[in-house]
């Protein structure tokens, strides 16, 4: 089938694909360009000095005059964390978020000094049209209120994207809407986008509410302190804790930036209730243990969080108690498992009660379908095509096999990766050329400048350390007036190897000289110091510092 570039509809992911987090997406048709989400990673101790990983914005700084606008499913971090770094980059015409997402979005702004005006909310019923393209709402259910996915109609075909959903028959917020997702089906959609996040569990996700009452047991069975750590942006699971505490007449201490942030906005948006049961770390200290629960940051192991500063006894406001039970209302993130374990160990050792999320307590249960919610998404929009995004490769393979059990033609399935193209034709979909695509480091307001040569660089200064060569020349007479003198940081214990320093002093020094015979280039002597006493190193050691070189040019 013949396909025409300027009448077809481009589908692509610039993040999301092969990795969980960092989603973006795109729609394109002729000369408009829709954006959905613009997330961030968050680094691996692989990366040393990075903050944020985000998407390489390359392709749409190219094509910033066909963007028509960015809209937002919900308020994560994984799907709105980018939009002060897009911004930075190019002019978005507008951005449409839902009202939980809309106030995130704004603190993110203000706290970046960004100055943007075409903010707009959405709901359900809200219908933005461009040219070519429109845009409807359908509300999901998610562990973040005003969750939604999006229909995008184009002239090829409609597309839906799910954002992130899963199917709670007993939600804390409202219900997803269901009847809205069978009509859009019967509509008929050409390709569904869809969460892989959790297409390797079997069966349907646990309910939010039998979260609720696992804790409304623990606070009804512990007469003592509690300290809950659980993710910040998990509304639902910080208003039921915040319900919990009313019903049991105890006050709550916030701990965490942003925590404190999400109550914040979740309280005077209307989401939490209660502001009153709010007191300050101070207040907490002067009331009865069995008063008082700690909401804190820190489920995941970080180790700056409060609750890794409780643990270590290192908190300037807290200090555990014997009777202390601590909660984590959250499961690993995969990578995390260690630092948590980590954690757990060193709460154990200070002698207080720790409970995890386990088949005896309830304490956690995702915000992602299972696969048997993954299904019923299938059968209820019932998609043409089908791709699976939000996950890393195996998620995105089961998730397409769960589409074949619903009766979707495996050659209609299409497992991609970030930057590649599927064109959708009057109906009809085929993989068309791959675009610019990859990670990009943000470190501090650094955005981009830190490349693969750096991130190497600092591996192996983490690894092998650093070596500094100070040489003095008379480029007058080309005499290396004294001995090289060698300094070395993260590399070796001096005063164990003062022996292994004195020689590689010698042979920078004899690299000099022999440099020095032939020219007084600065530039050949750093190479030289560099190659050879690199080899010398390693010969050795087994091991490659990064070696600097200052050279000094003294007259006498």
């Amino acid at each position: 089938m013949k396909f025409i570039n300027n009448n077809d509809t481009k589908i692509f992911a610039l993040g999301g694909l092969g990795e969980v987090g960092k989603n973006m997406y795109c729609i394109m048709t002729g000369n408009e360009i829709i954006i959905t989400d613009v997330g961030i990673t968050f680094p691996s101790g692989e990366l040393p000095g990075v903050d944020y990983i985000i998407p390489d914005f390359t392709f749409l700084k190219k094509n910033e005059s066909k963007i028509k606008a960015l809209f937002i499913t919900h308020g994560h971090e994984d799907h709105i964390g980018g939009i002060p770094f897009l911004l930075q980059t190019m002019n978005i015409p507008a951005i449409y978020a839902p009202n939980q997402a809309t106030l995130l979005i704004r603190k993110k702004l203000e706290d970046k000094n960004i100055n943007y005006k075409n903010l707009f909310v959405y709901d359900e019923n809200t219908k933005v049209k461009f040219k070519t393209m429109s845009v409807e709402f359908f509300r999901t259910t998610h562990s973040i209120p005003d969750s939604h996915g999006i229909i995008i109609h184009t002239p090829n075909g409609n597309i839906v994207t799910t954002g992130d959903f899963k199917f709670d028959l007993t939600p804390i917020g409202p219900m997803a809407n269901i009847h809205k997702m069978a009509k859009i089906g019967e509509e008929g959609v050409a390709l569904l986008l869809s969460d892989s996040t959790n297409a390797l569990n079997e069966g349907m996700s646990m309910s939010e509410s039998k979260v609720d009452a696992a804790l409304s047991n623990i606070f009804l069975q512990h007469n003592g302190r509690i300290i809950i750590a659980t993710f910040a942006s998990n509304i639902y699971r910080l208003k039921h804790i915040v319900d919990t505490c009313k019903r049991n007449h105890r006050k709550i201490a916030i701990f965490g930036r942003s925590m404190e942030n999400n109550i914040e906005i979740s309280l005077n948006s209307g989401y939490i209730k209660h502001k009153d049961i709010f007191i300050s770390p101070e207040e907490s200290l002067k009331l009865p243990p069995n008063e008082v629960c700690l909401l804190c940051t820190g489920s995941q192991g970080e180790p700056l969080a409060a609750l890794s500063r409780i643990a270590n006894n290192s908190h300037r406001q807290i200090k555990l108690q014997d009777d202390d039970l601590v909660v984590f209302s959250s499961s690993a993130i995969p990578g995390n498992a260690l630092s948590i374990s980590r954690i757990i160990n060193k709460l154990y050792l200070q002698g207080v009660k720790v409970y995890t999320n386990t088949l005896l307590n309830d304490v956690h249960t995702s915000g992602h379908g299972n696969q048997e919610e993954l299904k019923l998404m299938l059968r209820l929009i019932k998609p043409k095509y089908f791709m699976p995004f939000h996950g890393e490769y195996r998620m995105l393979k089961s998730h397409a096999d769960l589409a074949v059990l619903c009766g979707i033609p495996k050659e209609n399935t299409f497992i991609l990766e970030n930057g590649e193209v599927l064109s959708l034709y009057k109906g009809h979909i085929k993989k068309d050329k791959s675009i610019q695509s990859g990670d990009v480091y943000v470190d501090g307001n650094r955005i981009g400048e830190i490349g693969n040569a750096v991130m190497r660089e600092r591996k192996i200064m983490s690894s092998d350390g650093i070596i500094v060569v100070v040489a003095n020349i008379d480029t007058s007479k080309k005499q290396l007036l004294i001995p090289a003198n060698i300094t070395s940081r993260g590399f070796v214990l001096i005063q164990d190897n003062i022996e292994l320093l004195k020689e590689i002093e010698n042979e920078a020094t004899n690299i000099i000289n022999n440099r020095l015979k032939i020219n007084c280039v600065f530039s050949d002597i750093k190479n030289d110091l560099v190659n050879n006493l690199s080899q010398f190193i390693y010969d050795k050691t087994g091991r490659y510092p990064i070696i600097l070189t200052i050279i000094n040019d003294i007259k006498k």
